[in-house]
């Protein structure tokens, strides 16, 4: 299986206008030295409810920015980091089990939490609140939304789109998000398609009923899956996209944070 992420359906690629934001690459401060990272937020204004957007297997790419500059339009600091910039460049592949084997297979969890909170540390520093941090994740950043949930005492909600839910891609994977389902620190939102070959629904199920035993942010977690898509389907970029649930899953996922960030 090939693919590379300038192809897709172009009619659908959504751009989001920078008007009334502030937004660009930054070097980013983390524990061993400065990784890149994008963010966008409202030009106006200050201590700003934080979401991090959590990237795809394919990096920080526009289709990630672009999320980061929704975000931006209804009133949050978004940010979101290059979390292979240690391991590879992943723009340059086109052969996803390549991209897997060669660099998402050796992000180790621990690198990305610490990379996580070295966001939150600048968004604190540049106009963001870290006592409302959400964060929320496409694919692979899907997985990771579950486990920086578990993470940090300081995030309050997650979103989660169609991301692995019992295992990893590599060694240093360890833990997983039905592992960590009943000791949430904040409730998460779970977007996913019954069509995703990779996560079946039989998965979706073991995570609700892991969740439905765990603590209270765990209870109050929800699975959302929807019966005519499959994995990246709001990806519109991409020809997974299915417009009809990607609207209602992005509706979903903003009252999900505005219920647990602004309310």
């Amino acid at each position: 299986m090939s693919f590379s992420p300038a192809t897709g359906v172009a009619s659908t690629v959504v751009h989001t206008p920078t008007d009334g934001l502030r937004h660009g690459m930054i070097d980013l401060p983390t524990f061993d030295g400065t990784i890149a990272a994008y963010h966008a937020a409202p030009a106006q204004g200050s201590n700003l409810p934080v979401i991090l957007v959590v990237q795809e297997i394919f990096g920080l790419h526009e289709h990630i920015q672009d999320v980061c500059r929704r975000f931006a339009h209804q009133g949050y600091l978004a940010i979101a980091v290059q979390l292979y910039q240690r391991q590879g460049d992943a723009s340059v592949y086109t052969d996803i089990p390549a991209l897997i084997h060669d660099i998402v297979s050796r992000v180790p969890d621990t690198q990305v939490m610490a990379d996580l909170d070295a966001s939150v540390a600048w968004a604190a520093r540049n106009g963001g609140d870290p006592e409302r941090v959400g964060v929320t994740g496409f694919c692979w950043g899907g997985r990771i939304t579950w486990l920086y949930a578990a993470h940090n005492p300081s995030c309050k909600a997650g979103v989660a789109w169609y991301g692995r839910l019992v295992q990893g891609h590599g060694p240093d994977h360890v833990r997983n998000p039905v592992d960590v389902a009943p000791e949430l620190f904040a409730p998460v939102l779970g977007l996913y398609g019954a069509l995703d070959t990779g996560i079946p629904v039989a998965d979706c199920e073991a995570m609700r009923q892991k969740l439905a035993a765990g603590n209270a942010q765990a209870k109050v977690s929800e699975m959302v899956v929807y019966p005519d898509s499959g994995h990246a389907f709001y990806a519109d970029y991409r020809p997974s996209y299915n417009a009809a649930d990607a609207a209602d899953a992005w509706e979903r996922a903003l009252a999900w944070f505005s219920r647990y960030l602004k309310g």
